[in-house]
């Protein structure tokens, strides 16, 4: 697969790029969903590719072919270049990029249990089983589905690099929809995307869907007799992991990608509401928030060895006791922001995309407190968990977020279970409003293997570490 690869690179160059790398990746997918104790579907599919980016002047080019022949490579690469002389009539200043280490390596994330392994028939009854236990709890819908991806990537660059990697990723979700006269309620299992990482299939069983089926509907019909979720201007609130996971990616992951900063890219509720000129000094939240990006951490979704520009997997300081200090970047972004070195956080959605800048696992430190302390230390306050919906608006500023489930908290106590809780935040004010963190211990590596960016679309795999959070004087529920 190099030698496609290569014969890509060197007709890019043959043609006039100083720049080109090309990718090509084989990746395999497959899923399986039942619902109400019957398998839906299976769907097992596969893709196979070249991808080669040239750089002239200020342009990028891209080209790909699902045809992996020498011919085949060159005609691409040749097209590539022809693509980015084009870009490059537009007046603009050449585009440098940020240098790295040339690497010529192998990387695979462990695997105890090879996904595509374990027998259908095995999954089809793990399936219908926890469909059905729903369903015999007094569930009206009962959903499970599981996902695996097999993905192997060969790149080669004009700076030297030659570079392969296997990442295998899998993971697993139930959830339990109850219908009731006025309303319709549900409950999630591990979390309304379920839970993802680059494990096998030793992650499925971890998470004991068999074991959190029966609870997960008795919460589900619990909720619709279950209070409204009182309305307070400013009162304390607890956030579970699931949601601090969506949260930390939402409000600061998609704030932080350079391309987004800089204007490159606004589908998908962007740009930023952050400037370049600020980093080092902005106050992005209280000094108990830490946030890195690292795509070194063992099994976590949005973890490589290298990125698709061939830069090793680091972890990038975030924010810093409160202090905005860093961002998501490649190469090209990094240079013109002035940065020494690429945060390696550029990654494409298959072999017919181009690489551009994605979360890689973007989350909080732990702290020293615990989830039983926030609630004894809350005199008056809200637990909440679980995501139901998300707005956010197109700065990445402005946010309401809506839970599955809550309860109220009173006089240092988790009281009663509490249907459709919100809350809403302005960015740097509700992370300056962090006053408690969970510790090392209730530390969950949340993957979200969905995150949409990019025109044509791209679906990326990002990883969220996080733990339960308080934070004081936020705005929860409704007011009419």
């Amino acid at each position: 697969m190099f030698d496609y690869a290569e014969a890509a690179v060197e007709a890019a160059l043959a043609a006039g790029a100083r720049y080109a790398d090309a990718r090509v990746m084989d990746r395999r997918h497959e899923s399986m969903n039942a619902r109400n104790g019957e398998i839906e579907g299976l769907s097992q599919d596969g893709s196979a590719g070249l991808g080669v980016r040239a750089l002239i002047g200020s342009g990028w080019g891209f080209f790909s072919t699902a045809d992996l022949s020498t011919q085949s490579s060159r005609a691409a690469g040749a097209q590539a270049a022809a693509i980015a002389r084009a870009s490059a009539s537009v007046p603009g200043k050449d585009l440098e990029l940020a240098p790295v280490d040339v690497r010529q390596d192998h990387w695979e994330n462990p695997v105890v249990e090879d996904p595509l392994s374990v027998s259908l028939a095995e999954k089809v009854d793990l399936l219908v089983a926890v469909t059905r236990t729903m369903r015999e709890q007094g569930t009206d819908v009962a959903a499970a589905r599981y996902d695996v991806w097999d993905t192997t990537k060969w790149l080669a660059s004009s700076d030297g690099h030659r570079i392969d990697q296997r990442i295998r990723e899998c993971g697993a979700q139930m959830e339990a929809t109850v219908n009731g006269e006025s309303e319709t309620q549900r409950r999630s299992y591990p979390g309304i995307r379920g839970q993802y990482g680059t494990r096998g299939w030793e992650l499925v069983r971890s998470l004991d869907l068999e074991g959190n089926a029966a609870r997960i509907a008795q919460e589900a019909r619990a909720l619709l007799s279950a209070p409204e979720c009182p309305s307070h201007d400013a009162t304390d609130l607890i956030i579970g992991s699931e949601q601090m996971g969506l949260q930390i990616h939402e409000s600061v992951g998609h704030a932080v990608e350079l391309d987004r900063i800089l204007g490159w890219e606004a589908a998908f509720a962007g740009t930023s509401w952050l400037d370049l000129a600020q980093i080092g000094d902005l106050r992005f939240g209280s000094e108990l928030m830490n946030i890195t990006a690292d795509a070194t951490l063992p099994g976590a979704l949005g973890s490589f060895g290298y990125d698709d520009e061939g830069t090793p997997a680091h972890p990038v300081d975030i924010v810093k006791d409160g202090v905005w200090v860093g961002v998501l970047s490649g190469r090209d972004s990094a240079a013109l922001a002035g940065l020494a070195s690429s945060g390696g956080a550029v990654r494409g959605d298959g072999y017919n995309r181009l690489p551009m800048v994605r979360m890689t696992n973007v989350g909080l430190l732990p702290g020293t407190s615990s989830l039983e302390e926030m609630i004894a230390a809350t005199d008056d306050g809200i637990l909440m968990d679980t995501n139901r919906s998300w707005s956010i608006d197109d700065k990445r500023l402005n946010f309401q977020f809506g839970c599955e489930i809550g309860w109220e908290i009173k006089h240092g106590r988790r009281g009663r279970m509490i249907r459709n809780p919100t809350y809403t935040g302005i960015g740097p004010r509700f992370w300056g409003s962090l006053d408690m963190l969970g510790n090392e211990s209730e530390r969950t590596f949340w993957g979200t293997p969905n995150c949409g960016k990019g025109q044509p679309g791209q679906i990326g795999h990002t990883g969220h570490p996080s733990v339960p959070c308080r934070f004081s004087g936020v705005r929860v529920g409704v007011r009419g």
